[in-house]
């Protein structure tokens, strides 16, 4: 008889799986404005740099003139006490946030939404930013900091500037317990065992003399759960050929 593998484990929601989301200051979105707000532009003010746990980059908390608070990424050069407007067509500074339809070209931003009105989802990570390359009559032409280039809707809000915290990876952890809390603050098991290196009651690919699975690892999605690892439900395995998708 085997024990629950790893991810059974997870799978249960006991507290060393979860994530401790009480201790995290807010979620980072854009306030809910109407259309006629957005149009002529709320005022704000930075009240607060703050640390999220869990999060590499600082949050600012802001309010805004017609009594609502939000929590927003906050980009290098930010400060404390610092006026910003969301919306409007006043001029571009680092903190404004305008719908990208009223970015100039050239201009980097962050904190981006995807869609009108979903608070903001690319490049919101410690250092992160996008370009705007062109507007076109297919939407404003964004290169992401993946490289990729992407098509989004004028009306999609975004903050000029660059996230801050762009240095936060060039320092090592030296102890691994600082890694340890990191990984725990976003709810994650670390350190992690290979599978292979555990033994044949721990998990479907442990046991043997040698370092690989002895088996496809290869699963099909209807597998019970203490079978249920590797490749599950895969489409095709390995590195894809050129040509193909």
């Amino acid at each position: 008889m085997g024990k629950r593998i790893l991810v059974r484990r997870r799978g249960r929601g006991t507290a060393v799986f979860r994530a401790p989301t009480h201790k995290r200051a807010a979620s980072a979105r854009y306030p809910k404005l109407s259309e006629q707000e957005l149009e002529a532009g709320v005022k704000g003010r930075v009240e607060e740099l703050l640390h999220d746990p869990g999060r590499g980059a600082p949050l600012a908390r802001i309010e805004l003139a017609n009594g609502q608070e939000c929590y927003l990424v906050a980009p290098e050069g930010l400060f404390v006490g610092q006026e910003i407007s969301i919306g409007g067509s006043s001029e571009i500074g680092i903190g404004e946030v305008r719908h990208l339809g009223k970015m100039p070209e050239g201009t980097l931003v962050c904190n981006m939404e995807m869609r009108p009105g979903d608070g903001g989802t690319m490049a919101r990570s410690s250092g992160a930013y996008a370009l705007v390359v062109a507007h076109t009559p297919f939407g404003t032409e964004v290169r992401l900091p993946s490289g990729k280039t992407k098509y989004l809707s004028d009306e999609c809000l975004a903050m000029v500037g660059v996230v801050a915290g762009s240095g936060r990876i060039e320092k090592p952890f030296v102890k691994a317990g600082n890694k340890w809390r990191l990984m725990r603050s976003r709810g994650r098991k670390w350190p992690m065992s290979k599978a292979t290196a555990m033994v044949a009651a721990s998990h479907p690919f442990g046991g043997g003399r040698h370092k690989h699975a002895g088996r496809p690892k290869t699963v099909s999605r209807h597998a019970p759960p203490g079978r249920k690892v590797g490749l599950i439900a895969a489409r095709r395995t390995g590195r894809g050929r050129k040509g193909r998708e």
